[in-house]
């Protein structure tokens, strides 16, 4: 058996132990004596006990990681076997992933963590956008085994998904699968049947936070009609609860289709909470909405609520170099007096610096807050304008979104996403998806995708 300081495979030493997760299963923290970084590593025993199923969810595991590359998912980094003079008697199988430092949803709730309705909400859609990626992989990825202990809360406050031992891929989705896997009380019916589907993953992502808000596990919770009953112990202020019930329907035709599907709800009921609420948050944020002469509706986005990571035009370009060659000649004019201009008092660098420094933030600033975004919104069209010193400059269509024009009848629908603390509003049409506004709060998120959305419902009626 191993034991805390052994070296496998001439570069891993075990640090330690994190947990066994089935018989003839270990899992450890260890060490990447190359790279000096901590990783971790899951062993299986080869003995007789083992299931054959196991070794082959063991392989298919290490495979399918071998092709993921995502962010929020632990990177595969080796694969190989222990024999079984190492092994204390027994072959094993060992697959080394990233370590991920932080707490699994399980273990908090062991500690007694109560989660609100905004962290569960931060879960559901973190997690989503994993699974986005997942199912629309082709073929698509299925985890299978979504539960509390296989999300991780990192120490960046980031959700990771972990454990991809039960993970299928295109069979589960064409065909049948007779590897029985997935936890009572998360997984749905159909994968008992070998029949697992995108949903099934969303069924048990539902499930999970059935657990998070009430604190007893699904499988301990009355059933009626093969439904969880947990309505009565939480106490939901939005339109979550009817999230949650749609994606842990037993049957599969009245659960979201996709996760895009279900995170596209999410936001949407997020956008149509109480409105005045949403007013009432919005009194000091300074997007502006206003009715123009011709009855189009206006709405002024100020730079500094937006990314400023875009791209000029060579008319901003040129101006922004000129501020800063003022700045350079000034301070190579001081320098001069200095160093060649004969004066009687002595040159203090801080007169130098400190007016230097003041310049470059007042033309910083200003150049910054001259970056307006307005939105215009009539009967035929959608059109966003970038607006630099009070001139309008949307010269042409771009798909990173600071210059949009799009008739409305080609547009499908306005979305809200959440991207780490911060929320972006898009619009999708048919062939593409524009990101219209970043860096915004929830609630004015919300109010812009609402607005829009009332917009673009009122015109087509």
């Amino acid at each position: 058996m191993f034991n805390t300081g052994d070296i496998l495979n001439q570069n891993y030493q075990l640090q330690q132990r994190l947990g066994n997760t089935a018989t003839g299963h270990q899992t450890w923290l260890a060490i990447d004596l190359q790279s000096q970084e901590q990783i971790t590593i899951k062993l299986l025993a080869f003995n007789p006990q083992m299931r054959w199923e196991e070794l082959k969810l063991f392989e298919r595991e290490a495979q399918i990681l071998q092709t993921l590359n995502y962010s929020r998912i632990p990177r595969y980094r080796d694969y190989f076997d222990i024999d079984k003079d190492t092994g204390g008697g027994v072959p094993w199988f060992a697959l080394v992933q990233d370590y991920i430092p932080g707490c699994s949803l399980q273990e908090l709730i062991e500690q007694g963590k109560r989660f609100t309705e905004e962290e569960v909400r931060s879960f559901v859609t973190q997690t989503l956008e994993i699974l986005i990626y997942l199912h629309e992989l082709k073929p698509p990825v299925l985890h299978r085994d979504i539960k509390p202990s296989n999300i991780i809360l990192g120490e960046d406050d980031r959700i990771y998904l972990i454990d991809f031992g039960a993970v299928q891929a295109q069979a589960a989705v064409t065909g049948m699968t007779f590897t029985i896997v997935g936890m009572s009380g998360y997984a749905p019916l159909e994968q008992f049947w070998g029949r697992a589907i995108p949903a099934s993953d969303l069924y048990a992502l539902g499930a999970t936070l059935i657990h998070l808000l009430t604190g007893i596990a699904p499988a301990d919770l009355p059933q009626k009609d093969s439904r969880i009953q947990f309505s009565d112990r939480v106490n939901l202020q939005s339109n979550l609860l009817g999230w949650i019930e749609k994606a842990t329907d037993i049957s599969i035709e009245k659960r979201f289709s996709s996760a895009r599907e279900a995170l596209h709800y999410l936001n949407f009921q997020l956008a149509t909470t109480s409105r005045k609420t949403q007013l009432i948050n919005l009194e000091n944020s300074l997007i502006k909405r206003q009715l123009s002469i011709d009855n189009s509706i206006e709405i002024l986005i100020p730079a500094f609520a937006i990314n400023v990571d875009i791209k000029l035009d060579f008319a901003t370009s040129i101006v922004i170099f000129i501020y800063f060659l003022i700045i350079i000649i000034i301070f190579l004019y001081l320098w001069w007096i200095k160093a060649i201009i004969d004066i009687d008092f002595e040159f203090n660098f801080l007169a130098i610096v400190l007016p230097f420094v003041i310049l470059v933030f007042i033309c910083t600033n200003s150049i910054v807050r001259s970056y307006n975004y307005k939105i215009i919104l009539d009967r035929e069209k959608f059109v966003l304008r970038r607006k630099y010193l009070q001139k309008s400059i949307w010269k042409k269509s771009n798909i990173n979104g600071n210059f949009i024009n799009v008739l409305r009848r080609n547009i499908e629908v306005f979305f809200m996403c959440q991207k780490g603390k911060q929320y972006q509003v898009f619009l999708k049409t048919k062939d593409d998806t524009y990101l219209i506004s970043n860096n915004l709060n929830r609630y004015e998120a919300a109010w812009l995708t609402q607005e829009l959305r009332n917009w673009l419902e009122d015109n087509q009626n």
